[in-house]
């Protein structure tokens, strides 16, 4: 049996999670006006939508992650897309790929729903991205060298700790190969982490 991927459920709960969403950004981010962006290249480029302030006009992309497999749980961690399959050929994931052109991640967490898609609350963390490949760079953290950890002899999956990371504190390799089918690898990061580093601002 193929696995299943979640990516059609996804954009139709993503949906119904933007009702909400756009209230927060109204309540916490008085000083700027947004737009949520269609156009189907800005959003392949990783902005959802774009914020600018009142009083300059500077602008900001923000892409938008949300962790709709885990309604009604409040997970201390989110995971950055390193790499997935698609038809078959491995693909570059969204953290380190040079073409995004996302400023910030809106990391939406701790999503609660009281009934199937009526969404009630949720957290929203504010991740600097050029902070962050700063941060990991620093750490030795890249694309090329992560791949120590990966051995193309076998299919990895599950937790891969790393010697760059406190696998507790700061966070780890996971990958998805055998429940997902994109098979994604994902750098797992603490929230708390990337607030301590000054990496993240907890918005909501």
């Amino acid at each position: 049996m193929p696995l299943k991927s979640n990516f059609k459920s996804d954009l139709e709960r993503e949906q119904k999670l933007c009702v909400l969403l756009n209230y927060y950004y109204h309540q916490y981010l008085k000083q700027y006006s947004f737009e949520r962006v269609s156009n189907m290249e800005q959003q392949m480029a990783g902005i959802d939508l774009i914020f600018t302030h009142k009083d300059h006009g500077e602008k900001y992309t923000i892409d938008e992650k949300a962790q709709l497999d885990y309604i009604n749980e409040n997970l201390p961690t989110f995971a950055f897309e390193l790499s997935y399959e698609k038809d078959g050929i491995l693909k570059e994931g969204w953290l380190f790929n040079t073409s995004k052109k996302t400023d910030f991640y809106a990391l939406i967490t701790s999503i609660y729903a009281d009934a199937p898609n009526e969404f009630t609350s949720c957290k929203i963390t504010l991740v600097n991205r050029k902070k962050l490949i700063d941060l990991l760079t620093a750490r030795s953290i890249t694309s090329s060298n992560l791949k120590k950890y990966i051995a193309p002899d076998k299919e990895l999956h599950g937790k891969i700790k790393i010697d760059e990371l406190h696998h507790r504190k700061e966070g780890y390799l996971y990958a998805s190969t055998k429940n997902k089918a994109e098979k994604p690898l994902n750098l797992i990061l603490k929230l708390d982490f990337l607030e301590e580093t000054g990496v993240a601002k907890r918005l909501a």
